[in-house]
This record gives structure tokens, sequence and C-alpha cells, in this order.
């Protein structure tokens, strides 16, 4: 689509909203208010003289003032990874503190990069220049590229505060995962259960289930520190017998407390468990997706975590065998939908 015939781009979805599984992975420096601020829904508000012991409490990011030559940053990994069409700066409330320049950059990292391969190693595109803003204000900048990004870098120089960061854009598909998956198998609306797990001690697992994504980390399942050479785990009747095609494992909101690996197997009745996705290394607060083989139907599966933390969602994307989805359907027309 050529620049002229785009749409005003903030008409389009905010690719970095939290509620899509966006987060600030990282900030330099954020003493006076939180980065992921940025991202969080809505306008930021403000009451005024209400201080914390480091200084007037903000809904924003906002820096120390430098003494040095330097600029600040924070990186966002999109919730939704896609061609971003503009970008808005907004310094709401920030008055006499926000940033006089800002720049943005783009980067297109595959997989669950950590902090170190986005800071030091990832290959950043300029967005949006060194650009002035103005305070208490939502600053637009129109961005004219046709490549997709999965994270970008919101510059301030060379310090100050920002309200929120908006990235409008069209979110693109990774091909790879495009008819990997049509029914979550394991969705407590599709019929899947909780029948076992092996620690509850924060919240109940049946949350792993549950619809929509987590809001915030008590909306997920977290077991208690292990201080032996266990693991956690849990198992899951899946909607009907069926195929997995794709595992989404979800430790959104789980910062200082996700597991650090993960696994998946699954069953038929009373038969030998075999590995759907062997011991895998995650990342906190993060949305990871694999695409994986499952040649034999299974009805229940088991997530073991390693060693122990929480989860807010598993995604077990797949079909139904024939057979199942012709119980499933008498079930439904005779009305005994128990089994």
């Amino acid at each position: 689509m050529p620049p002229s015939s785009r749409p005003h781009f903030t008409s389009m979805p905010d690719l970095a909203l939290r509620e899509l599984g966006g987060a600030v992975v990282w900030s330099n420096d954020d003493l006076f208010a939180e980065a992921q601020n940025l991202i969080k829904p809505g306008d930021a508000e403000y009451q005024p003289h209400t201080f914390g012991h480091k200084g007037q409490v903000y809904d924003g990011w906002e820096t120390r003032r430098r003494r040095a030559q330097g600029v600040d940053q924070a990186i966002v990994r999109l919730g939704v990874p896609g061609i971003i069409y503009g970008v808005v700066v907004d310094t709401a409330w920030f008055k006499g503190n926000y940033p006089p320049y800002i720049s943005v950059e783009g980067a297109a990292v595959e997989g669950f990069p950590s902090i170190d391969e986005l800071v030091t190693t990832a290959q950043w595109t300029t967005l949006v220049e060194r650009s002035a803003v103005d305070g208490d204000t939502k600053n637009p900048f129109r961005v004219d590229s046709k490549e997709r990004f999965t994270h970008v870098r919101l510059t301030m120089h060379p310090d100050g505060g920002i309200a929120r960061f908006r990235v409008h854009g069209r979110g693109v598909p990774d091909p790879a995962f495009l008819g990997s998956g049509r029914l979550d198998l394991a969705a407590l609306e599709n019929g899947g259960m909780i029948t076992a797990c092996s620690n509850m001690f924060y919240s109940s697992p049946n949350n792993l289930l549950m619809p929509g994504r987590a809001r915030v980390m008590g909306e997920g399942w977290e077991t208690s520190r292990r201080r032996d050479d266990g693991n956690d785990w849990v198992q899951v009747r899946l909607a009907g017998e069926g195929h997995v095609s794709l595992v989404e494992l979800d430790t959104s909101y789980f910062l200082g407390n996700a597991p650090g690996a993960a696994s998946i197997r699954g069953r038929r009745g009373d038969g030998e468990w075999m590995e759907i996705l062997p011991r895998t290394h995650l990342q906190p607060d993060t949305r990871h997706r694999f695409v994986v083989e499952c040649p034999e139907p299974i009805d229940e599966a088991r997530m073991d975590v390693f060693p122990d933390g929480g989860m807010a969602r598993l995604r077990l994307f797949g079909s139904l065998t024939d057979d199942a989805r012709q119980t499933i359907e008498k079930r439904w027309v005779s009305g005994e939908l128990a089994d």
C-alpha cells in the first residue's frame, strides 16, 4: 500500500499493547517511574502532590537527570509482530521534565532472544529520526517502512519522562505458524480439564486453561518454591482425542518467578507417555509458541516445569480425530455430555 493511500495510522491496532503480549523487556534507567508504564492501556493518570521516596509519582517512564553525555533507552517487545505505520510518543503530565528529542528504531529478531542479544547484537533500523517533542502532548510520528518488526527501541535525548508509547501497525504472522493449530484442545471452553498437579500453593492450575490472556500474575498458575531435586507438573485431559501441532507456553507477568524450562508429553488412555515438546528453555514474561509433531493422537497431556514457578496460560492447538469429533457430536445430540 503506497504511503499516500494508507489510513491514518492511529486508527490501527497498537501492536505493543500489554494486553496483546507486549512488554518492556529492558531499559537503562527508570529511577523515577517504571518503563513498563509505557505500554499500559488507557491514558496516563496524574494526581498532584503524590510524593514517594523518589519524588512525584508519575504514571509513565521517567529517568533521572543526566549529568554526563548519553541517552536513555527502553526496548519494547511487540505483542504482535508486524509492519509499523506510525508511533505516538505521549508526554502527558510531563511538563518540565519531558525529553526535548526522541528517536525510534525497530528490529526483527525471531525466537525468544535474551536481553543481551537485544542490547548487544540485534540489528536496529531507524523508524523515526531524532525529532523534537512537546511536553504534555501526544506526539505522532509517521513511519514509512514495509519491514516486519518484532521489537522497537525508544530513545530519549538525553533524559526525561514519557507517559505512553503506542506502536500502530498491521500484524504479520510468521508463516511457520499458519495452519499449525486450529483448536485449543486444552481450553476449558472446549472441554479441557485439569486432572492432577503437583502444587497449587499460590493459585489454581485451572487458570492455565482460561480464555483470553492473563492480565496480572495472579491470573496464572504459580507453585511454591521447591527446596528439593524434583519439579512441578500439571496434567490436562483434552477436549477429545487429537493431534497437537502447536504448543503455547505463556509466562506473561512472571518476571522473577517463571520456570527455567518446560516440557510437554502426551498419551492416549492409559498408554505410555510420549514426548511432544522436549525440555525447552523459557524466558520470563514471554508468550512462547512452538510448532510440534504429534504422530499419534492423545487425549491427555502433561506439562512439566523445571524446577518450579508460574505459568500464565497453556495452549495445545491441534485437531480432533474423526472418531473424537463424532463422539462429541453424538453426546451433543443425545444430551449425554458427561463422561
